[in-house]
């Protein structure tokens, strides 16, 4: 069921709505790791000043420039980790799209849903987006401490908060948030697996730009499957 629900998935992703979430979430990703990276030297150049006294008087005028020169390479680094994440966060927002274009196309005879308002989607998506960054930074420790299975956290954490929020969010749609709940612990185990298989591609650059949709409209395929066999 997970797999026919991803080739399904995959088959779609010529779709115009389809393109146009997936640039959405790229340029906006983007955008707020460029403002992070921004708000990030601001705060390093207020905290360093200009100069830095050393004990006994002597001024260094160049270590605000080398750090922030430095920093460049931490905020690439982190960006590795997170850009993947955080598209998918803001991908989430725009998710009543993707699963709209779905029904469309392969649930035709469903009755129409009422587009979610604008402010609750952005309200799940900073909520998303507080809870994925949060998991993922503090996740760095854990790969720095357990290298050799950082992948397979990697995996199994993205999995689980991709499969638990799209699934929801797709689910919520047509039976509401407590009854999307109810049956997204009822198929955890499904829909963690199917996160799983969302969240491997992760690590392959370009081809993870296109996770955050196909996951979206994988999950609404899924959802579909489960709420057929209740």
């Amino acid at each position: 069921m997970i797999l026919n629900s991803f080739f399904k998935a995959l088959g779609q992703m010529d779709d115009r709505r389809f393109r146009r979430v997936l640039w959405l979430g790229v340029l906006l990703t983007i955008a707020l790791l460029v403002a992070a990276y921004a708000g990030f030297l601001w705060v390093l150049d207020a905290w360093l000043g200009e100069t830095v006294t050393l004990p006994g008087g002597y001024e260094i005028r160049w270590l605000d420039d080398l750090l922030t020169f430095s920093s460049v390479f931490l905020m690439l680094a982190l960006s590795v980790f997170l850009m993947v994440p955080v598209a998918s966060a803001i991908t989430s927002m725009f998710l009543d799209e993707v699963a709209q274009a779905v029904e469309d196309r392969h649930y035709p005879n469903l009755p129409p849903v009422p587009g979610m308002p604008f402010y609750d989607a952005l309200k799940d998506t900073v909520n998303f987006l507080g809870v994925i960054i949060a998991a993922n930074v503090v996740a760095l420790v854990v790969y720095a401490i357990f290298p050799p299975a950082a992948v397979f956290i990697f995996w199994a954490l993205n999995g689980f908060l991709l499969g638990r929020e799209y699934f929801t969010l797709a689910a919520m749609r047509r039976i509401g948030r407590p009854a999307a709940k109810v049956l997204r612990r009822k198929h955890a185990g499904t829909i963690w697996l199917a996160g799983i298989l969302m969240a491997m591609p992760l690590s392959v650059p370009l081809i993870n730009l296109v996770i955050p949709v196909l996951g979206a409209a994988t999950f609404t395929h899924i959802f579909h499957a489960l709420n057929d066999q209740r």
